[in-house]
Protein backbone atom coordinates (compact mmCIF):
# COMPACT_ATOMS: atom_id res chain seq x y z
CA UNK A 1 0.00 0.00 0.00
CA UNK A 2 1.34 3.23 -1.21
CA UNK A 3 1.15 6.57 0.66
CA UNK A 4 1.84 10.60 0.34
CA UNK A 5 4.84 11.98 2.11
CA UNK A 6 5.71 15.72 2.26
CA UNK A 7 9.31 16.35 2.60
CA UNK A 8 9.58 20.12 5.02
CA UNK A 9 13.03 21.25 4.45
CA UNK A 10 14.57 24.76 2.94
CA UNK A 11 16.91 22.90 1.71
CA UNK A 12 16.57 21.49 -2.17
CA UNK A 13 19.45 19.26 -1.65
CA UNK A 14 18.05 17.80 1.68
CA UNK A 15 15.14 17.15 0.17
CA UNK A 16 16.56 15.69 -3.14
CA UNK A 17 18.59 13.13 -0.20
CA UNK A 18 15.60 12.08 1.36
CA UNK A 19 14.12 11.06 -1.69
CA UNK A 20 16.51 9.32 -2.85
CA UNK A 21 16.98 7.64 0.55
CA UNK A 22 13.20 6.95 0.30
CA UNK A 23 13.54 4.86 -2.87
CA UNK A 24 17.01 3.28 -1.88
CA UNK A 25 14.92 2.25 1.34
CA UNK A 26 12.15 0.69 -0.43
CA UNK A 27 9.53 2.44 1.26
CA UNK A 28 6.23 2.60 -0.67
CA UNK A 29 5.55 5.96 -1.44
CA UNK A 30 2.39 6.97 -3.98
CA UNK A 31 3.02 10.72 -4.40
CA UNK A 32 5.85 12.51 -2.98
CA UNK A 33 5.53 16.13 -1.87
CA UNK A 34 7.31 18.92 -1.33
CA UNK A 35 7.87 22.31 0.83
CA UNK A 36 10.53 25.07 1.51
CA UNK A 37 9.29 25.69 4.91
CA UNK A 38 6.57 25.21 7.62
CA UNK A 39 4.14 27.80 5.72
CA UNK A 40 4.50 26.05 2.76
CA UNK A 41 3.53 22.46 4.13
CA UNK A 42 0.21 23.61 5.65
CA UNK A 43 -0.84 24.98 2.57
CA UNK A 44 -0.11 21.98 0.99
CA UNK A 45 -1.73 19.39 4.02
CA UNK A 46 -4.97 21.75 3.34
CA UNK A 47 -4.58 20.83 -0.22
CA UNK A 48 -3.93 17.31 -0.21
CA UNK A 49 -4.53 13.66 2.04
CA UNK A 50 -0.69 13.63 3.60
CA UNK A 51 -0.09 10.42 5.33
CA UNK A 52 3.18 11.41 6.41
CA UNK A 53 5.42 14.13 6.91
CA UNK A 54 9.29 14.22 7.27
CA UNK A 55 10.41 17.69 8.61
CA UNK A 56 13.37 20.04 9.05
CA UNK A 57 13.32 22.30 12.53
CA UNK A 58 15.49 25.38 11.38
CA UNK A 59 14.11 26.67 8.36
CA UNK A 60 13.25 30.38 7.50
CA UNK A 61 9.66 31.65 7.63
CA UNK A 62 7.86 29.54 9.37
CA UNK A 63 10.00 26.61 11.13
CA UNK A 64 9.59 23.36 11.90
CA UNK A 65 8.27 23.50 15.51
CA UNK A 66 5.96 26.47 14.39
CA UNK A 67 4.42 23.86 12.13
CA UNK A 68 3.76 20.91 14.40
CA UNK A 69 2.17 23.38 16.62
CA UNK A 70 -0.38 24.80 14.13
CA UNK A 71 -0.53 21.52 12.98
CA UNK A 72 -1.46 20.02 16.20
CA UNK A 73 -3.81 22.81 16.38
CA UNK A 74 -6.17 22.24 13.20
CA UNK A 75 -8.47 19.23 13.38
CA UNK A 76 -7.42 18.22 9.74
CA UNK A 77 -3.39 17.68 10.24
CA UNK A 78 -3.15 16.74 13.88
CA UNK A 79 -3.12 13.07 13.46
CA UNK A 80 -0.98 13.57 10.71
CA UNK A 81 2.32 11.78 11.94
CA UNK A 82 6.08 13.72 12.02
CA UNK A 83 9.39 13.10 11.92
CA UNK A 84 11.40 15.68 12.31
CA UNK A 85 15.28 14.94 10.30
CA UNK A 86 17.28 18.01 11.83
CA UNK A 87 21.17 17.89 12.86
CA UNK A 88 20.27 18.71 16.38
CA UNK A 89 20.23 16.48 18.68
CA UNK A 90 20.05 17.69 22.01
CA UNK A 91 18.35 15.54 24.51
CA UNK A 92 16.27 18.55 25.66
CA UNK A 93 15.33 19.73 21.94
CA UNK A 94 14.33 15.89 21.01
CA UNK A 95 12.35 15.77 24.47
CA UNK A 96 10.55 19.13 23.71
CA UNK A 97 9.55 17.76 19.81
CA UNK A 98 8.05 14.66 21.89
CA UNK A 99 6.08 16.87 23.86
CA UNK A 100 4.26 18.61 20.66
CA UNK A 101 3.86 15.43 18.95
CA UNK A 102 6.35 14.22 16.83
CA UNK A 103 6.23 10.04 16.71
CA UNK A 104 9.66 9.95 15.15
CA UNK A 105 13.64 11.92 14.89
CA UNK A 106 16.44 11.07 12.51
CA UNK A 107 19.35 13.03 13.10
CA UNK A 108 21.70 13.97 9.95
CA UNK A 109 23.58 12.55 8.34
CA UNK A 110 21.64 9.91 8.50
CA UNK A 111 21.25 5.92 6.20
CA UNK A 112 18.63 4.81 4.21
CA UNK A 113 18.40 1.82 7.07
CA UNK A 114 17.75 4.57 9.49
CA UNK A 115 14.97 6.26 7.95
CA UNK A 116 13.23 3.04 6.90
CA UNK A 117 13.23 2.11 10.33
CA UNK A 118 11.91 5.46 11.82
CA UNK A 119 9.03 5.31 9.27
CA UNK A 120 8.36 1.36 9.84
CA UNK A 121 8.16 2.34 13.28
CA UNK A 122 5.60 5.06 12.33
CA UNK A 123 3.06 3.42 9.55
CA UNK A 124 4.22 -0.41 9.72
CA UNK A 125 6.40 -2.70 7.90
CA UNK A 126 2.99 -3.40 5.73
CA UNK A 127 3.89 -0.21 3.93
CA UNK A 128 6.93 -1.45 2.28
CA UNK A 129 7.78 -2.64 -0.88
CA UNK A 130 7.45 -6.18 -1.48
Amino acid sequence: MAFTVLIVDDSVTMRSVIKRTLEMANIAVGELLEAGNGDEALGIMQQKEVNLVLADINMPGMNGIEMIERMCADDRTRRIPVVVISTEASTARIEQLQEKGIVGYVHKPFSPEIIRDVIFEVIGACHAKS
